[in-house]
């Protein structure tokens, strides 16, 4: 099986899996989200974070509950040729629905470039491995969002606990991840085991 069928395959069984989980199980898996990653984000002045739809783990309260303790909040927007622009979030009354089931801020756009600036960049994931490769949707966006975060910026996926896996498929453009998130386990730091610089942001 060559590495793109292996993906499609994955992304298939995954999506699937997702599909089956129960409200109950959702709430417990955002609420996890949203302590591990505001313990770890505590110092950050700005987040970018991806807005969660599905059955994505959720980030919806980890993004209110961040903008309520005056973390600088992005979203993103999703453009036509595949990449990612940004907006501040300024709470539930700036998201509008985008179509495809997405929701998205309606505020001023703030440029793709404008991760650069932010502490962690929170991206969605389908699973990731050990080695910090990211299986996402097939489209590429957050690839091209991550190529562009500032050196200091922290990449950090969000998977469900039987999502964090040993090895992943990969592709020349997939782009790694520096730590994931699972409810169960917490924060896992990859690559060099190093803590990534979630203290500050790169612009503050």
């Amino acid at each position: 099986m060559d590495t793109v069928e292996g993906k499609r395959e994955l992304r298939a069984r995954i999506l699937a899996a997702r599909r089956a989980r129960g409200r109950q199980e959702r709430e417990r898996v955002a609420a996890a989200v949203r302590d591990i990653l505001l313990e770890h984000l505590a110092g950050a002045g700005t987040v970018a974070c991806y807005y969660s739809v599905g059955g994505e783990p959720g980030t919806r309260e980890l993004v209110e509950a961040l903008r309520a303790r005056g973390t600088r909040v992005l979203l993103p927007v999703f453009l036509p040729g595949g990449d990612l622009d940004w907006v501040a979030h300024e709470g539930p009354g700036g998201l509008a629905p985008a179509g495809h089931g997405l929701v998205e801020p309606v505020g001023p756009r703030l440029g793709t470039g404008a991760v650069a600036a932010a502490a962690a960049v929170v991206c969605p994931a389908l699973a990731v491995d050990r080695r910090g490769v990211r299986l996402g949707r097939g489209a590429g966006c957050y690839d091209r969002a991550l190529s562009l975060r500032g050196p200091d910026t922290a990449a950090v996926a969000v998977v469900h606990d039987e999502e964090f896996v040993g090895a992943l498929p990969a592709e020349p453009h997939d782009v790694p991840v520096d730590a994931v998130v699972t409810p169960g386990g917490g924060l896992h730091v990859l690559g060099d085991g190093e803590q990534p610089p979630f203290r500050s942001s790169p612009g503050d």
